[in-house]
C-alpha cells in the first residue's frame, strides 16, 4: 500500500468532523492548510465554503492532491518551516499531525503567525506519546523510550508535542480558545483494535529505520510485541489525540 493509499484509510480513523465543528470556520476565509499531504482535510475545509492553499514537503503526495482537481484548492510544494514565503495573508491556519517533526515548536509557530491576518485563527492538532500502549514488555517500553530520546534529540520528531502545543501557542502571542481531547480510532484507542489498524500499525514501524537500527536483531520481537498488545482486549492507550485552538492577537 502506497503512503498516499495510507493517508486515505487513516482519514476515516480520525475525529475531524469533532474539530471542524469547533474552528471559526466561514465562508469566505482563505485557510492555510500546513502539512496538507493528499488534500483531503483541504477538501473538507473547502466543502465549507473556504479557499485553500495546501502546503507539503512531500511532492508525491502534493503531486496527489493535484490531480484530485479539488474546487477552491490549491497545493504547492515547500519548505515548512518558512510559510512566510506565502504572497498572501490568510484568515485561518490547519495544522494536523505536522508540529511534531519541528521539534522547536516556538520558531515553527512564530514562522506561522506572519501568514495570519490579525484576529485570524489556528487549529493545530497533535498526538502525546504516540507510542504510549500498554501491556508491553520492559524490553520493549525501554526501546521505544530511547527512540523517543533519540528523535528528539536529533531534532527528527517530538513524541511528546501534544501536550507542549497550549504553552507554545500562548509564547508565540496565540491567544488560547479550546483545547480539545479526542478519541481516535489508530492512535488513541481502547480495547482490541480491528485488523485493519494493526496493519496500518505493522507499515508504520516498517517505516520507522531508526527504531530499526536502535533494535537491532531484535526488531521483529519489538514490533511483534506491540501489534500484540493493540490486539489485546485489555490494551490500554495513553496516547492521546489534542487539539488547540486559538487567534492571533
Amino acid at each position: 500500500m502506497s503512503l498516499a493509499a495510507e493517508y486515505e484509510q487513516q482519514f476515516n480513523w480520525r475525529p475531524w468532523k469533532l474539530i471542524f465543528d469547533q474552528v471559526p470556520l466561514r465562508a469566505g476565509q482563505t485557510v492555510l492548510d500546513l502539512g496538507c499531504g493528499i488534500g483531503d482535510q483541504a477538501r473538507e475545509l473547502a466543502s465549507r465554503g473556504c479557499k485553500v492553499i495546501g502546503l507539503d514537503g512531500n511532492q508525491e503526495l502534493v503531486d496527489v492532491a493535484v490531480h484530485k482537481r479539488l474546487p477552491n484548492c490549491e497545493f504547492r510544494t515547500c519548505d515548512l518551516r518558512r510559510p512566510a514565503a506565502l504572497d498572501t495573508k490568510v484568515d485561518g491556519i490547519w495544522c494536523s499531525f505536522v508540529a511534531a517533526y519541528f521539534t522547536n515548536l516556538n520558531e515553527f509557530l512564530e514562522n506561522s503567525i506572519h501568514s495570519l491576518r490579525c484576529g485570524g485563527w489556528i487549529a493545530i492538532t497533535e498526538v502525546e506519546d504516540l507510542l504510549g500502549h500498554e501491556p508491553l514488555s520492559p524490553r520493549t517500553r525501554w526501546f521505544l523510550q530511547r527512540l523517543a530520546e533519540d528523535a528528539l534529540d536529533a531534532g527528527r520528531y517530538d513524541f511528546y508535542m501534544g501536550s507542549k502545543l497550549q504553552g507554545g501557542l500562548e509564547k508565540a502571542g496565540f491567544a488560547m480558545k479550546q483545547l480539545l481531547m479526542l478519541p481516535d480510532q489508530e492512535l488513541s484507542f481502547q480495547g482490541a483494535a480491528t485488523l485493519e489498524v494493526v496493519d496500518a500499525w505493522r507499515r508504520r514501524f516498517q517505516r520507522m529505520p531508526h527504531l530499526r537500527a536502535l533494535c537491532g536483531s531484535e526488531f521483529a520481537s519489538v514490533q511483534e510485541d506491540f501489534l500484540s498488545c493493540l490486539s489485546r482486549p485489555d490494551h490500554v492507550s495513553t496516547a492521546k489525540v489534542i487539539t488547540c485552538i486559538a487567534t492571533k492577537g
